[in-house]
Formats: structure tokens, C-alpha cells, sequence
């Protein structure tokens, strides 16, 4: 196996994992067992857990924007892009194993111990506020919306998560129309 084939299936098994059960829940055995990377191995690539643990974070902020851009930018520019969001997260809550945001539930488990998970964090909110500042700009709406957007959107997340349910999408989206809805002129 070449050290690509190698990270990938570590970070495969480490992101199944870790999604599911919780960063802490999960030992460095646990990750080699489901990789089927011996641990020698899975230490030359990943020297200590929290190397593995940001590596995860990182593929899947690339993972997770790409999808709903890749969603919303199908949708016409306007309020239509900025509801698609909306959308696509209906469609992310309904998928089998939704436990809500990588990085509010790593945050919370190691968010005031390691910096680095705080950071990723971080880095990902921000990207995503820039996208939806992006989308706002775009949809020629005051960019005063952005946040009161993201906070819905990162509500919707949160809410879906632990009410087990997708209609906080749904509930959003209607938010989101009323705050877009002066500002929709059936672009």
C-alpha cells in the first residue's frame, strides 16, 4: 500500500468512527482494526492521535463545503442559491448516521483542551460564513443578512442533531425566506 492508499483508509475509518462514536470513544486500536493499517504504520503517518483527529477535521471541512456548494451553486444567483442551503442541509439531515456538525461535536469534546480542534473549529465556521457572505453579495442583498443566515443554518445543524429530526431545515428555510423576501424581485 502507498502512504496515499494508507491516510485514506485511516482517515476513513478514523472519520466513520469518530462521526459516530465520539473522538474520545475511539482508540488508536480501534482506528487500526477498521483500517486494517498495522499500528506502525498508522503512528508514521498520523504520529499521535491528535494528528489523526485534525486530519479528519480537515478532509471533512473540504468534504462538507465542496457538497453544498456544489448543492447551492446549481440553483439560479439570487435568494434561490441562498434557500438551497437550506435545502441541501434537509437533505444532509436525512442521511443515515446524521449526528449533527464534526466540529461542534469535536469542539465540545476537546475544544477547551486542544487548541488545534479549537482552531479547525474556527476555520471551518468562518469558511462557511464566507461562503454564505459570498452567496448574499451575489444575491445583491445587504450583506447585514450574512450573519442572522448563518445563524440559522448553524441552528438548523445543532437542533437537527439532537432533535433527531430534518425539519429544522424546513424551519430555517422559512426564516431565511422572510429575511430574503423583500429583497427577492423573482431573479
Amino acid at each position: 500500500m502507498d502512504l496515499d492508499e494508507v491516510r485514506t483508509r485511516l482517515l476513513d475509518a478514523a472519520e466513520e468512527l469518530f462521526y459516530e462514536r465520539g473522538v474520545q470513544a475511539v482508540g488508536m486500536d480501534e482506528i487500526r482494526s477498521a483500517s486494517g493499517v498495522s499500528l506502525k504504520r498508522l503512528y508514521q503517518v498520523f504520529p499521535s492521535k491528535a494528528d489523526l483527529v485534525l486530519g479528519y477535521l480537515e478532509r471533512r471541512d473540504v468534504r462538507w463545503r465542496a457538497r453544498v456548494m456544489e448543492y447551492a451553486d446549481g440553483h439560479p444567483a439570487g435568494p434561490q442559491r441562498i434557500l438551497a442551503v437550506f435545502d441541501w442541509l434537509f437533505q444532509w439531515f436525512r442521511e443515515p448516521g446524521f449526528r449533527g456538525c464534526a466540529f461542534i461535536n469535536s469542539f465540545g469534546e476537546l475544544g477547551a483542551v486542544d487548541p488545534a480542534v479549537g482552531a479547525a473549529a474556527r476555520r471551518h465556521k468562518n469558511a462557511f460564513r464566507q461562503y454564505m457572505a459570498g452567496l448574499v453579495d451575489a444575491a445583491d442583498v445587504p450583506q447585514g443578512l450574512t450573519d442572522p443566515l448563518v445563524l440559522l443554518a448553524e441552528g438548523a445543524i445543532t437542533t437537527a442533531a439532537i432533535s433527531n429530526s430534518p425539519e429544522p431545515a424546513r424551519q430555517a428555510r422559512r426564516a431565511a425566506a422572510l429575511l430574503l423576501e423583500p429583497y427577492d424581485h423573482g431573479q
